[in-house]
């Protein structure tokens, strides 16, 4: 008999239109033959089900279920495409543990602590991660922009703590944009993250479950037209995304480790993208995606492409590792 899987795409911040497409290459590309396959839109006003013929159905949050056409369906396994909050930040995975109900990203404590930059960095410093020097501010602190300098130097990235899609993060060369890129960050969360500047080659690294064993893709190098890798660099073409990276093997092999690494050390699982600076010839950690985008132009799909994994073995194989697990 099919499982009924509910692809979860939208969520409660500026990156549900992203995350709806990534959501809809997910319902394009898992298996109509092994599911039956239902895009769940999870927004903050409703929670609903959209048909092929743009009927919304909605979604019963106490026991996450949908009546079509008279009949009640009962979802077996979740897939996760919300980026941000609640499908990235650990919410929506209490909720459906909750129910008991699986789900294909990272359990609900690992997804809040990587979504976390402040408090995965630091546990990840204490496996010997490699990372930036940084500093952090909380609403309503007083901000003291010689300090600041002083600590992570100029220029500098001003980072809203919990988001993603670049959004409230900003690049500061002189101390006097301090208190303006704080405030900016401060429009995406309450907490921020400043860190000093890394030069060197961005590199991004996919980990997934495959076959039963954790395993890092070909790694893509970053390079953006922009002064960092933005929402314009990532989602409006202002960036070169290249796969395999320009990088000898014996630092794709590090990063790579690296990344695996990092994947056991905080206990995630599903489809995840770590990002990383070489500074110094070494890998330094920047942060870790636990929901990543997956639609076609996406990093992770595109480094599976070059590992020789299709869509559809890509999906399949998280939804069936998220049934396995429970």
């Amino acid at each position: 008999m099919k499982k009924n899987i509910a692809v979860l795409m939208g969520g409660y911040t500026n990156e549900y239109e992203i995350s709806i497409k990534s959501g809809e290459v997910v319902y394009q590309y898992l298996s109509k033959e092994k599911y039956n396959v239902y895009r769940a839109h999870i927004l903050k006003n409703e929670w609903f089900v959209l048909t092929d013929s743009n009927e919304k159905h909605r979604i019963d949050p106490a026991s996450f279920s949908v009546k079509i056409n008279e009949k009640s369906i009962y979802f077996d396994c979740a897939f996760n495409t919300i980026h941000g909050t609640p499908g990235e930040d650990g919410l929506i995975q209490a909720y459906l543990q909750t129910l008991g109900i699986p789900q294909t990203a990272s359990d609900y404590y690992q997804a809040a602590l990587s979504f976390n930059k402040r408090d995965c960095i630091s546990v990840l410093k204490a496996y010997g991660i490699k990372s930036a020097d940084n500093f952090f501010i909380n609403k309503g602190d007083e901000i003291n922009a010689e300090e600041i300098i002083k600590t992570v130097g100029l220029p500098c990235f001003v980072k809203a703590n919990r988001a993603g899609s670049s959004f409230g993060i900003s690049k500061v060369k002189h101390t006097s944009e301090i208190e303006t890129a704080i405030a900016h960050s401060l429009k995406e969360d309450d907490e921020v993250i400043i860190e000093s500047f890394l030069d060197g080659t961005e590199v991004s690294v996919g980990v997934i479950n495959l076959n039963g064993e954790i395993t890092a893709l070909p790694v893509t190098e970053i390079v953006s037209e922009n002064e960092f890798f933005d929402y314009e660099a990532k989602y409006l073409g202002q960036s070169e995304e290249i796969t395999p990276a320009r990088i000898s093997e014996a630092d794709t092999e590090k990063v790579q480790r690296q990344a695996e690494k990092i994947f056991k050390i905080l206990k995630l699982k599903g489809l995840t993208r770590s990002e990383f600076i070489f500074h110094n010839g070494e890998p330094h950690f920047i942060e870790c995606n636990t929901c990543p985008g997956l639609t076609q132009a996406s990093i992770l799909p595109q480094q599976a492409k070059a590992a020789g994994i299709g869509l559809t073995e890509l999906f399949n194989e998280a939804v069936e590792k998220a049934l396995d697990s429970f």
